[in-house]
């Protein structure tokens, strides 16, 4: 029997009102702190751009300022879209007062200069993502804030002296995970675990190596890593500067507003494609032969190429100097070449100091003979037409497409170069059936990319950035991997990937090879295996590929609340367009991305079936991407790696597969297809799917 509305509310009725009142009133506060947050966010923008750079002592400082405050002003802009903090924690340690701190995504400070949100990147802020009812690390309340449109919608608290209270907490944090998009990669600032914040807070000179199977974050943790160390390290690496390489154009795209929406503007992208870019790719080979050209042997082969180019000196060394002529025996140019090739500097570096090096013996010979030379007779002997002709008849000039175009030219060079590293057999793969007759006509291959960066850099070395954060490492070849090393030989590397997802013939079977190649032989390497992004039901099955092409690499484990959906479309081949566009629209009438995974060969396809039924579309194949964001995205197998979608519609998981050129290869691509869903998965094929899936 229901209560008459004059009875007295009960007692758990009105502690309900209570706490929803207390909740209200705190939510009120907090969103007239942020109100005061942003105004002194104004504030600072406002004195940032009334400061004049004109007024400096000099040009050149009036520049570096204008370029300092143009950046500043830049990372003082507020996204009205988003809140200036997502996050509280109160912390009372025992030898100081307690202390409130907002987290964000920037540093606001008001006219005191007395923080007012703190920057996420920040000491103090380390607790937030650790704090733990074991670890409580001085906080006593960690709160998390749910947002809509810049607007704070409601907050849930973690009491960490209270583990009843801290493990009840999560529906913020889970729904943040799982919410939909449209659009390229977000920041996961608000959202970082422990363990994810152990990999982002590594020291600068520390090497880290993250096997992260799909739905961890590991791309995530990568680009917050760059992220952190920039703001920790910012002087270090403003001169040395940070890279992002990656697998295609299509994953650059997704990650490239993430590290801007944190405020850093100041880092480098590049496929391996375009850092590697010494010529016109002209011309595919077959695997077995690209896998040969990856292989690490071929760092000794083109060393050897390179410094059997010394001509040993018979001659003596003649220079003309008014009526006199002065020589350098062959003996003793032999030993100035022979310590130069031995001093370990890269062939062109040791070459330029060759004609300095004759020179002075040159000098030394006036010196005996009575002169009194000086600097400026020693550079102008070195820069004599008899000097610089004699260097390059013992030392002659090389440069990388030289080099190589001999190799694959010349069966006799190969075999010179080839010494014990190449067999016979080798060697013929290895050289071209019609030769070009010229270097520019070469049809060089994505092989010979990584080939001609290694000779680059034994004639003159390529410069180190300070740290590179190279994502789908697995895929590379240890030649590729060395051209990344060489990028960081000096700086530090965070490397992400997932052995399981090896695509390429040439993909590493473990962490250990895969980072001496890059010359990291010290570093951490992480295990990330709990899945955030990628439901239960999906990985789940695609995981029963996993005993089939990676044996004894464990499955990841979902720790979503929600299982996800998974959904099989058989038809018939007639109606298998039909299909698709059926249920890409069911995907699309949801909020979120919706990604079409098909075969590369039935992208055309599938995109004019589409486009027959007026669903709008992007395409992430090379020939037709473009800058629009798209609700629905055609994607190629190929380029899947990386790329996530709310909901995905994957077409004939058989012919995927069996566009690889083995049965290993194939179901690793397939697995890659599986789980870029991260809310559902839906099949459609009419081929059998490929039997390691087993029974739908």
């Amino acid at each position: 029997m229901s209560p008459s509305p004059s009875a007295e509310p009960s007692t758990e009725t009105m502690e309900t009102r209570a706490t929803t009142d207390a909740l209200t009133g705190e939510l009120a506060k907090e969103q007239a702190y942020l109100d005061a947050a942003r105004a002194q966010l104004t504030r600072m923008r406002e004195l940032a751009e009334s400061l004049d750079a004109s007024k400096a002592s000099d040009a050149i400082s009036g520049e570096v300022l204008g370029w300092v405050l143009s950046r500043r002003i830049a990372s003082l802009q507020d996204d009205p879209r988003t809140t200036l903090f997502f996050g509280r924690i109160d912390v009372d340690p025992p030898d100081g007062p307690a202390e409130q701190f907002h987290i964000g995504r920037r540093h606001v400070s008001d006219e005191a200069g007395d923080p007012v949100v703190v920057d996420w990147r920040a000491p103090i802020s380390t607790a937030f993502y650790r704090a733990s009812p074991l670890e409580p690390m001085d906080v006593v309340l960690r709160r998390r804030f749910g947002v809509d449109r810049g607007r704070l919608t409601a907050l849930e608290d973690e009491h960490l002296r209270e583990p009843a209270s801290a493990d009840a907490a999560g529906s913020i944090l889970a729904a943040e995970i799982e919410r939909p998009r449209t659009g390229p990669m977000r920041d996961i600032v608000s959202t970082i675990q422990p363990e994810q914040d152990e990999i982002v807070r590594s020291d600068v000179t520390v090497s880290v190596c993250v096997q992260g199977a799909p739905g961890t974050g590991k791309t995530a943790v990568g680009l917050h890593r760059a992220a952190w160390l920039l703001y920790s390290f910012r002087e270090r690496l403003d001169r040395s500067g940070v890279l992002v390489v990656g697998p295609n154009r299509a994953f650059l795209d997704h990650i490239g507003a993430v590290l801007p929406s944190l405020g850093e503007v100041r880092v480098g992208h590049a496929t391996i494609e375009t850092l590697l870019e010494h010529g016109t790719v002209r011309a595919d080979e077959p695997p077995d032969v690209a896998t040969l050209k990856g292989d690490a042997r071929l760092a000794a082969v083109l060393r050897r190429a390179v410094w059997s180019s010394l001509v040993r000196p018979t001659e003596a060394l003649v220079v003309p100097r008014g009526v006199r002529k002065w020589r350098v025996p062959a003996y003793e140019v032999a030993a100035i070449v022979d310590e130069l090739a031995e001093r370990g500097v890269r062939y062109s570096a040791a070459r330029d100091l060759l004609p300095q090096r004759l020179a002075h013996h040159v000098l030394l010979e006036m010196e005996r003979a009575g002169d009194a030379p000086d600097d400026r007779v020693q550079d102008a002997v070195a820069k004599s037409a008899a000097v610089k002709k004699y260097v390059s008849s013992v030392w002659p000039p090389l440069d990388p497409q030289g080099v190589l175009h001999r190799l694959w030219s010349d069966a006799d060079a190969l075999h010179a170069a080839a010494g014990d590293d190449l067999t016979d057999d080798e060697q013929r793969m290895l050289l071209w059936d019609k030769p070009a007759r010229t270097k520019g006509a070469a049809r060089w291959s994505r092989a010979d990319m990584a080939l001609l960066d290694e000779v680059d850099d034994l004639l003159r070395r390529v410069p180190s950035l300070g740290h590179v954060v190279l994502d789908e490492a697995q895929d590379l070849s240890p030649m590729q991997l060395r051209a990344v090393g060489r990028r960081a030989s000096t700086g530090s590397v965070t490397v992400l990937g997932d052995i399981a997802q090896g695509t390429t013939p040439w993909a590493t079977a473990s962490w250990e090879e895969a980072m001496r190649h890059l010359g990291k032989d010290d570093h951490d390497l992480v295990v990330l295996d709990r899945g955030f992004r990628v439901p239960a039901v999906v990985i789940e099955y695609a995981a029963r590929l996993l005993p089939v092409m990676a044996p004894g690499l464990g499955a990841p484990v979902s720790v979503r609340d929600n299982p996800g959906r998974l959904e099989f479309r058989p038809a018939a081949a007639v109606d298998l367009d039909a299909e698709v566009v059926h249920a890409v629209e069911r995907a699309a009438g949801a909020a979120g991305s919706v990604g079409v995974i098909v075969p590369d060969a039935d992208v055309e396809r599938v995109s004019s079936a589409l486009a027959s039924q007026g669903v709008s579309h992007g395409r992430l194949d090379r020939d037709h991407g473009d800058d629009e964001d798209h609700q629905v995205e055609v994607v190629p197998a190929s380029v899947a790696k990386g790329l996530e979608f709310d909901r995905t519609v994957v077409l004939e998981p058989a012919a995927i597969a069996a566009a690889e050129p083995d049965e290993r290869t194939g179901l690793r691509r397939l697995y890659v297809v599986l789980t870029r869903a991260v809310s559902e998965l839906t099949i459609v094929h009419a081929q059998p799917l490929p039997e390691a899936l087993g029974a739908a």
